[in-house]
């Protein structure tokens, strides 16, 4: 049996952004993404690829095939598949994903982070019949330990 799909996006899980105080430099690094600064958390990687384990990790972000562009580099991580949403992105809200994110995990059990869904994700989520998890984050912390561990315990009950 393949693994489940786990949808990964990039800003608010990887790239952090909101927060107060500047991270430690332990945990995140500023680098320069296409002239824009992002705040990478460095921890993202080593949780990413405990989680490629039990996971098909695939990019669910705006920046689409740039992801491979910087982050394995940044991560350690393998270049990774990435879902097309042809331009659709829009800051604010998850939910221009909605159809993309459905066309590639059609028929197989799926879970999505990301920092930004709204009703119409999780609506979504409870209609489809195979197993589907949302796993919304902090956009100032981003993918945290406590996700890993829901992310695992769900995959193994699959």
């Amino acid at each position: 049996m393949s693994k489940p799909i786990l949808a990964v996006d990039v800003d608010g899980v990887i790239s952090l952004f909101g927060f107060e105080e500047t991270p430690d430099r332990k945990v995140a690094k500023f680098e320069l993404v296409d002239g824009v600064v992002h705040c990478i958390s460095l921890v993202a990687g080593d949780r990413l690829k405990r989680l490629s384990e039990h996971f098909e990790l695939v990019w669910a972000t705006g920046w689409e095939e740039k992801a491979n562009d910087y982050l394995p580099s940044l991560l350690g991580l393998p270049e990774l598949p990435h879902i097309s949403f042809e331009g659709a992105a829009r800051f604010g809200s998850a939910h221009w994903k909605l159809g993309p994110i459905a066309e590639y995990a059609s028929g197989r059990p799926v879970a999505w982070v990301d920092d930004n869904f709204d009703e119409s994700c999780f609506e979504w989520a409870e209609k489809r019949e195979e197993p589907t998890l949302l796993v919304p984050t902090e956009s100032h912390l981003g993918i945290e330990e406590a996700h890993v561990t829901a992310l695992e315990s769900w995959a193994h009950e699959l």
